[in-house]
């Protein structure tokens, strides 16, 4: 499943995480939590470091309709 550029802000607002903090934890450069954020284009390695990283701080990745609702996209912190 991709994440989307909400899912990354939201999920980092869970964890009360700076981009900073993401980047190191991904092992990825701030720019790049930054762009993926912005939905601008980063690298499919980077992507999956960043979503490894918030997963890794126990956050859940929902896509959309998956939590039994109507709603779309989003996250949960397990």
């Amino acid at each position: 499943m991709d994440i989307s550029p909400r899912q990354v802000s939201a999920a980092r607002a869970l964890l009360d995480w700076t981009a900073a903090l993401l980047a190191e934890k991904a092992g990825v450069g701030i720019a790049t939590v930054k762009r993926l954020e912005a939905g601008e284009t980063v690298r499919p390695a980077s992507s999956a470091a960043v979503k490894a990283a918030l997963e890794g701080g126990g956050i859940q990745f929902l896509s959309t309709g998956q939590s039994g609702g109507k709603g779309g996209e989003g996250v949960r912190r397990t």
